[in-house]
Formats: structure tokens, sequence, C-alpha cells
């Protein structure tokens, strides 16, 4: 065992199990919220820290994007350092946005130029790693990505076929990106209908793990939200409205709320800030975590 397992271990006593290979399954569900999102990056180093792998992964909008990276066997380590030298990095974004211009005249009549009329699933190939496969099935670790159909009115799961255009569809922000088509429908961010897919997951696995990067509006009570300011927070006050409904109804085995301030949806220039202020929630999850393995195991023995 390394001296960071035995110091893991010395702390938190059921992670024990962990270290020795003989931990219950484990599944995980990340939330959407942006670039508060960035946050999932500790759970997932955790995890690594841990020597966790989970059984199965489920996530909405960002959440589906971090999940996918885990799912495709890349480490927390190497999904900060994509990060920061990608959304993170003001140079690299301006670069890979401008890579997308119209080439031509005729295409910036016919796909327009505001962020809003990009190709989201062209957006995304830009910015995430180039080993991501192509599909569900290449996946290591079983994911589902959740998106809203816009005209249903309702939550769609996807967890096979084509991985890109279902995280677009799941990625897609109401008043920032075009909704996506997705299998002949119209989809919509996937945190609309499902801010914290946990719910999947419950029936695959003796620990789920649920992490909510919502957020709420923050402030001092007085100040009068500005257009923007009140689409986006109103967007926050529904989602966690739902989640709270949700938890009530049957919450998952762990969940957590990283600490994101006022972290704006497209603050991702942030990355760094949203790191230093979420760092918290890694020793939260290992408490949670022991306490979980504990409880099982209790259960195990009766």
């Amino acid at each position: 065992m390394t001296q960071q397992a035995e110091k893991t271990s010395s702390a938190f006593p059921a992670l024990e199990d962990v270290a020795s290979g003989a931990s219950p399954r484990i599944a995980i569900a990340f939330g959407g919220g942006g670039a508060r999102g960035l946050a999932h990056i500790h759970v997932i180093e955790t995890l690594d820290e841990l020597g966790i792998r989970p059984v199965a992964i489920s996530g909405s909008s960002i959440g589906a994007i971090m999940g996918a990276g885990m799912a495709a066997g890349m480490t927390g380590e190497a999904i900060r350092e994509h990060a920061l030298m990608t959304v993170g990095n003001k140079t690299a974004v301006v670069s890979r946005l401008w890579g997308l211009r119209p080439q031509t005249v005729r295409d910036a009549v016919a796909n327009g130029v505001r962020i809003g009329q990009f190709n989201l699933e062209r957006i995304l190939k830009a910015f995430l790693p180039a080993d991501l496969p192509d599909r569900f099935e290449d996946l290591p670790i079983p994911m589902t990505v959740t998106a809203t159909d816009y005209y249903g009115q309702q939550e769609v799961l996807v967890s096979e076929g084509q991985l890109f255009p279902a995280l677009a569809a799941s990625s897609a922000i109401p008043a920032v990106f075009m909704p996506v088509r997705l299998h002949g429908r119209v989809m919509i961010d996937g945190g609309i209908s499902n801010p914290v897919p946990y719910e999947c997951l419950m029936d695959r696995a003796d620990i789920v793990i649920g992490i909510d990067v919502v957020g709420a509006p923050e402030g001092d009570g007085t100040h009068i939200p500005n257009r923007m300011e009140s689409i986006f927070g109103s967007g926050q006050l529904m989602m966690q409205t739902a989640i709270t409904l949700k938890l009530r109804i049957q919450p998952p085995h762990i969940f957590l709320r990283p600490a994101v301030g006022r972290t704006g949806v497209m603050d991702f220039l942030k990355a760094r800030e949203v790191l230093a202020m979420s760092q918290g929630v890694k020793d939260e999850l290992k408490y949670a975590l022991d306490g979980a393995i504990e409880a099982h195991a209790r259960s195990e023995r009766l």
C-alpha cells in the first residue's frame, strides 16, 4: 500500500476495504451547471486516489462531458490539465473558436456567427480530448447521458450509439446554444429535465453518488438582477426545485454540493478559481464514502 493510501486509510477506516479491492459497487452521477461543473474534477481525482472505478456513470450537460472523460479512462489529473489548457486558457479558447468560424460568406449566411448559432457538436470536438471514442459502446465504463426533449417535454436517456451528438444535446444550454437534433427529436440541455441524473444508477450499484453543481443566485438580497442574471438565475432556481423534490422521493446514498460561489454558467476562463473554491469537496467525499461503505458492510453482515 502506498504512503498516500496508508494516510487515507488511517483517517477513514472503512476506506481500507477500497484500498484492498474489497469495496462495494459504486456509481456516480455528475450534474449540470456549466463552468461550475469544473468542480467535478475534484471528485474524479478523489476516486482515482482511492482506487475506485465506478461500475456506471451518468451525467447531464457539463456533467455528461466530465463523465465521458472518466468513462473513457481519463484520470482526474488528465482532465484537469486538459481543461486548464483549453477552456481555462483565453488564448486557446480564441484560437479554437476562430477555427470554427465560417470559411465563406455563404457559410456565414447559412450558419450565422453568433455563439448560439454554432454547431455545438463541432465546438465539443474542437475542445474535448481527441482520443475520446465516437461511440458509447467503446467507453470502458458504461455511461448514460441525459437530454431534454423540447417538444416531447421529457427527459431522454442515451447510453448507446454516437457519443458526441448525445453530449451536444445534453449540453445545449438554453439562451447560450441552439437546440440539437438527436434521433429525429429537438433536444436541449439535459439539466433542464434532470440536473443530477442519479436515478438511472440506483439499481446498478451498492452506493450511488450524486454531485450537484447547479449552484444558486447569490447576493446581498437587495441587488436587482439584470436580464441575463435573471435568465440564468431563474434556471438555477428551477433546477434546485427539481433536485429538492427528487431528494425527497429517492435520494442517492451520497449527495454533495461543491462550493461554486457566483460562477457564471460560461465562466470557464475562471477555471482555476472554480477549482480553488471547490477543493473542499475532496474531503467531503472521503468522509461520505467512508460512512457509506461502513453502512453497506453492516447491512451485508446482517
